[in-house]
């Protein structure tokens, strides 16, 4: 409280920094504020509660900005509270105090500005004014999220300009109002198309700012596994028409930079539109779930962590009788969940059912990029596409850098997974039939290679692209390369080709101005509006779904009593039956 006693003779830089000392007194020390005459050159106020007789009076000095406290009568009679909040705690004010807090932590809370602005101010606020203060916050520090969209068609010619071949469009709908929102740069094209696993994984995640849209994104796998994001959007609606247009703008971008368009294996959530899309765009490529999905929907169906646990086991199975025996697992823990699973065909999510290589990975990497913009989500859409842009550029860089000191042939991941195979080859016993086939016989198993087709019985080789244990013991006995017979897509060359090029700076909208030609600056430039959609404020309500409400709840079963409440593994009956023959 010392810091807000003030004496006659005091001086203030101006008269904004004397209004905004004593109404930080005002709220600090509890008391109301009555303001009797406020100008540029004097202040007059006095304590807002009756028969308080503490008065003060400022004045500008002149010819000088400053202003100094004429004088100070009385003490405060008044009994302080603070129980009901503080008029002069306005949502400006409240701004000025969670400034320096916004700009180091985004995701600061309304709960957290009522609760330091109490814990310091011995105040409290309505939770409606902290939100309200957070909104205009982020806004004086990031700009609005009208003018973000109406930034968008020159945001789009700087990425172009700065990052020659790549796309950036932004599409509006009725009265300009934005829609849809396509990027890919340059560097990731390339980097893709002469790099990366051919792996594309599909999602979106909901951005919270004043509008409601959601952020669309493609991302691949480079040759050290790594997440390498491929092109985004953000639409104002995700449904079916969204994620055909935007797998429609990803064939274009690809379409124009190979050749010929190569087989990829799409990986999604499943949902309708992008499976359809995927059908209509890229009808010699093929689509599967993505097992992290599919795991995480099983378990919140059933309530089950061994479900789930089975349910990995039976997709990364190389062997049918190895995935029967697990289907069978699952069936037996609960068959209300192996009858869940028959909506999945296995071809769509079990490796030994997948025609083609899987090259080491059933589940995207969607979750990761998004982390990327978890903390930007609540920002203006400019500021989300910088924020990924910022990631893009020092992920390039700093990968670019640390693969240059690489003396392996495969990538780090592939090259210990290869060395793993050598170290377990040497152990096992190699008879050659032919030129191209041999039977390898191990401790336990035989196993028959065939290095002409790329394949062993034990399936390893040809779903993931690298030579098992058994197909490395084949090549070496006739003395071949092993690395000769890995896919190209795990090679360090192939890694050094994906980050090849650069991710160049985007100026500041500042600079725009300054570098911008002044034929883009004519009267025929897109003048995009924010969506109608907004989001309302608060926290969103649960939504009880009316399926979710009349659907019985799940049961367990016992497959040998037949009766329900538990498995067969916690079945008492047969120690009943035990007990009564003894």
């Amino acid at each position: 409280m010392e810091d807000y006693n003030f004496f006659v003779g005091q001086e203030f830089h101006d008269v904004k920094a004397f209004r905004n000392a004593i109404k930080e007194a005002a709220i600090a020390q509890h008391f109301e504020l009555r303001t009797i005459k406020s100008d540029l050159i004097r202040y007059f106020a006095k304590c807002a509660s009756d028969g308080c007789p503490w008065r003060i009076r400022a004045v500008k000095l002149p010819n000088a900005p400053t202003f100094t406290i004429r004088s100070i009568d009385g003490t405060h009679t008044c009994g302080r509270n603070a129980n009901n909040g503080h008029h002069q705690a306005s949502v400006d004010w409240i701004v000025s105090f969670i400034e320096e807090r916004l700009r180091d932590n985004i995701n600061y809370k309304p709960k957290d500005i009522l609760h330091d602005i109490h814990k310091q101010y011995g105040i409290t606020i309505p939770y409606k004014q902290a939100w309200r203060a957070k909104e205009r916050g982020l806004a004086a520090i990031y700009g609005s999220s009208e003018e973000g969209y109406y930034l968008l068609p020159s945001y789009c010619e700087q990425i172009k300009k700065t990052n020659p071949g790549s796309v950036a469009e932004v599409f509006t709908g009725a009265d300009n109002r934005f829609q849809r929102f396509f990027v890919s740069f340059y560097a990731s094209i390339n980097g893709f198309v002469n790099g990366c696993l051919p792996i594309v994984g599909h999602g979106g995640i909901q951005l919270k700012s004043k509008y409601l849209s959601t952020l669309l994104s493609a991302t691949a796998f480079d040759a050290d596994g790594g997440l390498f994001p491929l092109a985004f959007g953000v639409v104002d609606v995700e449904n079916d028409d969204s994620w055909t247009w935007f797998l429609s703008e990803l064939h274009k971008v690809l379409e124009v930079n190979t050749e010929c368009m190569p087989k990829f294996i799409f990986l999604s959530d499943g949902q309708k539109g992008i499976t359809d899309a995927v059908r209509r765009k890229f009808p010699s490529s093929s689509h599967a779930l993505c097992m992290r999905h599919l795991t995480e929907s099983i378990g919140k169906e059933f309530k089950n962590s061994r479900l789930v646990h089975l349910l990995w086991k039976a997709s990364h199975a190389t062997t049918t009788i190895a995935f029967k025996e697990k289907m069978g697992e699952i069936e037996e823990v609960s068959p209300e969940a192996a009858k869940w699973l028959q909506q999945f065909h296995p071809s769509q999510w079990a490796l030994v059912h997948f025609k083609g290589t899987r090259f080491g990975h059933l589940s995207s990497n969607i979750e990761e990029f998004n982390k990327w913009i978890l903390d930007t989500r609540e920002l203006p859409i400019i500021q989300v596409i910088e924020r990924i842009h910022s990631k893009l550029k020092t992920e390039f860089d700093d990968r670019r850098l640390k693969s240059s000191s690489w003396c392996s042939v495969l990538a780090p991941s592939a090259e210990k997974l290869m060395t793993e195979a050598i170290d377990h080859a040497s152990t096992y016993q190699v008879l050659r039939s032919d030129e191209v086939e041999f039977e390898v016989l191990s401790a336990d198993r035989s196993d028959i290679v065939n290095i002409g087709s790329h394949s062993c019985s034990c399936r390893d080789w040809q779903l993931n692209g690298i030579p098992c244990s058994h197909a490395t013991a084949a090549l070496i006995s006739c003395r071949k390369d092993v690395y000769a017979f890995t896919q190209k897509c795990f090679t360090a060359a192939s890694y050094r080709n994906t980050y090849a090029e650069a991710i160049h700076h985007i100026p500041g909208k500042l600079e725009w101005s300054k570098t911008d030609d002044k034929s883009s600056m004519d009267d025929n430039i897109l003048v995009v509006r924010p969506p109608k959609l907004r989001r309302p404020p608060g926290r969103p309500e649960k939504q009880m779904c009316v399926d979710d409400l009349n659907r019985e709840k799940h049961t367990v079963h016992c497959s040998r009593c037949n009766q329900t409440g538990h498995y067969k593994r916690t079945c008492k009956a047969e120690m009943i039956n035990s007990i009564e023959q003894f």
